[in-house]
């Protein structure tokens, strides 16, 4: 189990992450955003290597600051680049992390955690002979060797062939079934395939999270609209744009896209109201973040078209004190 409340990391003036709380519990919960979201600096923070400037976080009930020891016992990192010994074989250095992590019965761990990530048969190869998926493999097997309750994984199939990838994904799910695992990516298509549960984050700050089906259903009530319909854009753009509860329109995929005034506003009824009122028959009416993709860029958007607006509030406030 992750428990994060209020973390916060601020390098000067800059904010990395800015007070986000969330929680992980077993199975594989996806922490999504795109590059300098702040995704490494949370799992760093996460794992002990790095101190939180403000906010808590306990990690298989270990509190980070305080037992920072402990926490580390409980999980295995694995980051985005793997610190990887080329000369030493693959059961070697398994056998060395073992060691360190305390282990008992070095090589039969070794071994067992070479089976489960399927190298077992390139145990005595030496690292720098294996490919980049294979190498991967043996820095995820680093991390199971002392069998960790939670699982921190960040980006680890970047730079792998589509094959490997696959396999990969294959290997998170399972790993899911019995640790908690934190899996970190700014591939959309992955978290949709992998994870149970998202956590999104944009700017340092969490813009959404649950499950991808629960986010798809939130994004339906109050979020921007697509429209087609038995008429040339030019004419439909208009009346979409005259509906109750429509703020902005604008045209793409040979239809028009229609803003809310709010997002607390499901704009579709009025929308097919007016079009069917002006005896225009409807083709096409659904939310636009229909897969995740799509959610992600809409809740971004949302960020950042909230962002200026907060802005101006603290800047009116602080001329009105």
């Amino acid at each position: 189990m992750i428990e994060v409340e209020h973390l916060t990391k601020r390098y000067g003036g800059f904010t990395a992450v800015n007070g986000i709380s969330f929680q992980a519990s077993r199975g594989v919960t996806g922490f999504l955003g795109p590059n300098g979201a702040g995704k490494t600096t949370t799992m760093r923070m996460l794992t002990g290597y790095l101190p939180p400037t403000s906010g808590t976080a306990r990690v298989a009930g270990f509190d980070i600051f305080n037992e920072s020891i402990k926490v580390r016992q409980q999980v295995g990192y694995l980051p985005e680049s793997v610190p990887l010994y080329r000369d030493m074989t693959a059961l070697g250095y398994l056998m060395y992390i073992a060691e360190i992590r305390g282990v008992k019965h070095r090589r039969d761990r070794a071994m067992d955690v070479l089976e489960r990530v399927g190298l077992a048969k390139r145990a005595d190869s030496q690292i720098r002979t294996l490919s980049k998926g294979m190498k991967q493999r043996v820095g995820l097997a680093s991390t199971l060797v002392h069998d960790p309750a939670v699982l921190i994984l960040d980006e680890p199939t970047i730079g792998l062939d589509p094959i490997q990838v696959l396999e990969l994904r294959d290997l998170v799910r399972e790993l899911g079934q019995k640790h908690t695992v934190l899996f970190s990516t700014h591939i959309l298509s992955e978290a949709e395939q992998v994870c149970d549960n998202l956590v999104i984050i944009n700017g340092g700050n969490i813009v959404a999270q649950g499950a991808p089906t629960v986010l798809r259903g939130d994004l339906e009530r109050g979020g921007r609209v697509l429209v087609r319909a038995n008429a040339p854009v030019e004419a439909l753009l208009p009346i979409v744009r005259q509906a109750e509860g429509v703020s902005a329109v604008e045209i793409a995929q040979d239809g028009v896209i229609a803003t809310p005034a709010s997002l607390s506003v499901d704009p579709r009824p009025a929308i097919a109201a007016a079009v069917v009122s002006a005896g225009i028959s409807l083709t096409e009416l659904r939310p636009v973040a229909v897969n995740l993709e799509e959610i992600f860029l809409e809740l971004t958007r949302q960020a950042v078209a909230v962002a200026p607006a907060e802005a101006a509030h603290e800047e009116s406030a602080e001329v009105t004190e």
